[in-house]
């Protein structure tokens, strides 16, 4: 695939298309990388990317167990309103 270098302000850019953002899961940011006279482009991942799909197999695998109990101690939430 070829693209044009476009203007864009003082610096040149290429435009690229939505399906191969979506494909190499590229958001809002790369990483720059150049190796060997070539750009590389690595999607920078956010500190919660495939946690989804992760809690999904958890569920699947009945691994999602409570480890704290869901069972509020009402005189310690009281205290911590008063302060």
């Amino acid at each position: 695939m070829q693209a044009d270098i476009v203007k864009i302000g003082n610096s040149r850019g290429i435009r690229l298309p939505a399906t191969i953002l979506k494909q190499c899961g590229i958001g809002s940011k790369v990483e720059l990388e150049i190796k060997d006279n070539k750009i590389i482009l690595k999607p920078v991942k956010t500190p919660r990317q495939g946690w989804a799909a992760a809690f999904k197999r958890m569920n699947q695998n009945d691994d999602d167990i409570l480890l704290i109990p869901d069972d509020v101690d009402a005189d310690l939430l009281e205290e911590w309103n008063e302060n």
